[in-house]
């Protein structure tokens, strides 16, 4: 990690810690101008009902929305609140998720967690734990949180793409982000939405809303969606965001592809081409030509969960560089032989339909040999339909081949 993000976090702890122990000793926290909490922009004035929370608890409020409103909580769910501070997120959610359920809260000042801690004692709550960390390197285990929250905290951190991937990492398949946050105009003047920042106690900088979704999708969430709540002042506005981890089978994560695949990913595609009902290919190509020829945002891979082997992938091309196919693209998925049958290949289609659905793709296409009986089902199964069959297109292994030509038109996008 670089000396700055360290020198960043510190900078931020120390200021937290002082506000800890000013809502000790009883005072109200104002963390920016204090007319944002006057009018409902900031503080305990943007929750609905606090009614039973400690007094210090709400009194610590330094939040810029309600996060616990929008993350759908569930009876019994695990959820992780990013930069708990005086505790309130945390003790909302244990309400929501009830005595089948865990909240944990992580905060990098040590004086915030003895806060929230004591909040939590005053309110009875058994059922939440606090721990000491930092929100760039979450630390709990891989795939077992069901929702992650945080509220009007990501802005502070100097690594947000970090971040984001750490709450990818920890939430389980399906599992849900509910982040409130404030969020930048685009083409805001340097030197305007730098003093914006200052007055909300935004100083390590916002993001606009495309840079959260481009970071969201590099995470690997493969929906998300962001909602202006309200006004903050020059430029800045306080925002949900909202976005998924893709669904997987038992024992399987989807994640997306990385250069450090590139050996795996071709071995799966090799041994698909060595079925002889995969493509007219005959070779995987290289990784280079392969990583030239998909499109980044919607690469996915299935991996075991425990060992960490690609065991499938997804991929699309663009079908053409003329803007009027701009929402139309090809897809590729591979299941290696030996994982068939585990719901993978769907899995793998669905996150893919998630993805591109997100980013205003509204038609996904494919040719698929005829014998391929498994995969015209596998497809059927995820919505595609047949448009017709291209007869004697290709000559594979010696022999002319016919093509069905399969298609998925979005429901949600280009309509």
């Amino acid at each position: 990690m670089s000396e700055n993000v360290e020198a960043v976090r510190a900078d931020v702890v120390a200021r937290y810690d002082e506000l800890a122990q000013a809502a000790q000793a009883g005072r109200r926290l104002i963390d920016c101008g204090p007319q944002g909490y006057a009018d409902g922009r900031f503080g305990a004035s943007c929750y609905d009902d606090t009614t039973g929370l400690p007094e210090g608890a709400v009194r610590a409020s330094m939040g810029c929305g309600d996060p616990v409103a929008v993350a759908g909580l569930r009876p019994g769910e695990t959820v992780l609140d990013l930069g708990s501070g005086g505790g309130v997120d945390v003790l909302l959610s244990a309400r929501r998720v009830g005595p089948t359920g865990t909240v944990y809260g992580l905060d990098a000042s040590p004086k915030m967690i003895e806060l929230a801690e004591a909040n939590a004692a005053e309110a009875g709550a058994d059922d939440v734990e606090f721990l000491h960390g930092c929100i760039e390197h979450i630390p709990l285990s891989d795939a077992g949180v069901d929702v992650v929250i945080s509220n009007c905290v990501i802005n502070l951190s100097a690594d947000k793409p970090r971040v984001l991937s750490e709450a990818f990492r920890v939430l389980k398949p399906g599992g849900r982000l509910g982040v409130c946050d404030l969020i930048a105009e685009d083409g805001l003047d340097p030197a305007q939405r730098a003093e914006a920042e200052h007055l909300v106690g935004c100083p390590i900088g916002t993001l606009t809303e495309a840079e959260y979704r481009a970071l969201l999708a590099r995470a690997g969430f493969t929906t998300y969606t962001i909602t202006r709540t309200h006004a903050a002042t020059g430029g800045l506005h306080s925002a949900i965001i909202q976005a998924a981890r893709p669904d997987a089978p038992p024992g399987i994560l989807i994640r997306p592809m990385r250069e450090t695949d590139a050996e795996q990913v071709l071995a799966v595609y090799q041994a698909g081409l060595d079925g002889g009902n995969a493509s007219f290919e005959t070779t995987a190509p290289t990784w280079e030509a392969f990583d030239a020829a998909k499109l980044p945002l919607h690469r996915h891979v299935a991996v075991d969960a425990v060992s960490g082997q690609v065991v499938g992938w997804v991929a699309v091309s663009a079908v053409s560089s003329r803007c009027v196919y701009a929402g139309v693209v090809e897809h590729s998925v591979y299941v290696h032989p030996d994982h068939g049958r585990r719901g993978v290949g769907l899995a793998l289609l669905n996150a893919l339909i998630q993805s591109t659905e997100t980013e205003g793709i509204w038609t996904i296409q494919a040719g698929i040999f005829p014998e391929n009986t498994a995969s015209l089902r596998l497809h059927e199964k995820a919505g595609f339909r047949v448009v017709g069959t291209r007869h004697r297109i290709g000559c594979h292994h010696g022999r002319w081949r016919d093509v069905v030509f399969v298609e998925r038109r979005s429901t949600v996008t280009g309509l």
